[in-house]
């Protein structure tokens, strides 16, 4: 049987690079959405809310990349600071649709904003054409490592 390969030198690692790349921009959303009194889970979830409302907390958390439990306690969390409104009972089976307040819907413009203010920074020194080419090859990735794949 052969010898699986190494990963090499981290440097020349595309896995270790992504790895790097996704550490910096969340640590600099972090840092951007701190004034705001938000986490990155916590804007995911006001985005997601916003784009498409009424999903379950499975398909919220998916979306943020947390798992459900831990999106139980963002919703809970946006609920308490009014953000976040969910009826006390399911509409019909066991979802509880979320939505944004009027107060959550102001505070993700400004977290939208600061956002899009950090994707621009990290994205300043590629051209339109080579910021197309990356996010293709990021999709790529992704549908590589698909489970159907």
């Amino acid at each position: 049987m052969a010898q699986a390969e190494a990963v090499g030198p981290l440097d020349e690692s595309v896995g270790y690079g992504l790895k790097r790349a996704a550490a910096a921009l969340r640590t600099t959303m972090d840092a951007a959405l701190r004034s705001l009194d938000l986490t990155v889970p916590q804007y995911a979830c006001l985005e997601l809310i916003a784009r498409h409302p009424g999903l379950s907390n499975a398909d919220l958390a998916r979306g943020a990349f947390v798992t459900r439990q831990s999106m139980n306690l963002v919703l809970r969390g946006l609920q308490d600071r009014d953000l976040v409104a969910r009826p006390a009972t399911a509409p019909r089976g066991r979802a509880l649709p979320s939505r944004l307040t009027p107060a959550g819907e102001e505070l993700l413009a400004a977290a939208s904003a600061a956002v899009r203010a950090v994707e621009l920074r990290m994205l300043a020194p590629f051209s339109a054409a080579e910021q197309e080419r990356l996010l293709h090859d990021l999709a790529t990735c992704v549908r590589a490592l698909a489970p159907d794949a």
